[in-house]
């Protein structure tokens, strides 16, 4: 199966999303919270492109079940998944902050896949969004356990939730069955935009950690 098959192929880039520090002190609660702040500010700007490529995926579905479900959750990044983060924002105050290089790079990725690739190969995309932070989320209840009184209790939970969990699988349905009756190059082109949406999940949070600046700003900057 072809997510079978990506998991393996990522397995490394797992083990290290999971070592990541960023995440390891999340679920220490000890994560500094201008690097979350950053975070939730580069991340609900993500959420916009995100939510527009899975628009998209619904616009482009043949079956109606999947177009039901990308419609969904196109929705639920837009206006549940934004709740958190305005919540965080309005806890921690506005990072006044410019998209991140990744931010951009990530996003700008999604819109053009969504506009130019063939639906199986977006379905491919916007897969490792659900499934890498089901994973985290699920691990770091495990490792945490009781939430009462942790910092960052909502983002663990939302991420933890059953129902997010179900999405997830959802979405990995139908990628598998999108692959299974795909040519040899567009399983490949799902398989290459598979790898590179997960590569930008762990360098996302890696720009969080170093709160990553353009390094042309000096000569950009108003």
């Amino acid at each position: 199966m072809f997510c079978d098959d990506m998991w393996l192929r990522t397995a490394e880039l797992m083990g290290a999303v999971h070592e990541h520090p960023f995440l390891t002190a999340l679920g220490d609660g000890t994560l500094d919270r201008d690097r979350f702040a950053f975070y939730i500010v580069q991340d609900a700007r993500y959420l916009e492109a995100f939510s527009k490529a899975l628009a998209t995926a619904s616009a482009r579905a043949t079956d109606p079940g999947d177009a039901a479900f990308y419609a969904q959750s196109a929705h639920t990044a837009l206006v549940a998944e934004r709740l958190l983060h305005a919540g965080y924002i309005e806890e921690l105050g506005p990072a006044a902050v410019a998209t991140s290089p990744t931010c951009l790079a990530y996003a700008s990725y999604l819109q053009a896949t969504a506009l130019s690739a063939p639906y199986p190969v977006l379905a491919a995309a916007v897969l490792p969004c659900f499934w890498i932070y089901q994973d985290v989320g699920a691990a770091l209840l495990k490792r945490v356990g009781d939430l009462a009184g942790h910092p960052y209790e909502k983002w663990i939970s939302t991420y933890s939730d059953p129902d997010f969990a179900a999405a997830s699988e959802q979405a990995r349905a139908i990628t598998d069955r999108l692959a299974e009756t795909a040519d040899a190059a567009t399983r490949k082109a799902m398989e290459v935009a598979y790898c590179r949406a997960a590569a930008y999940e762990w360098m996302f949070w890696d720009s969080a950690w170093r709160r990553e600046t353009w390094p042309t700003e000096r000569w950009l900057a108003p």
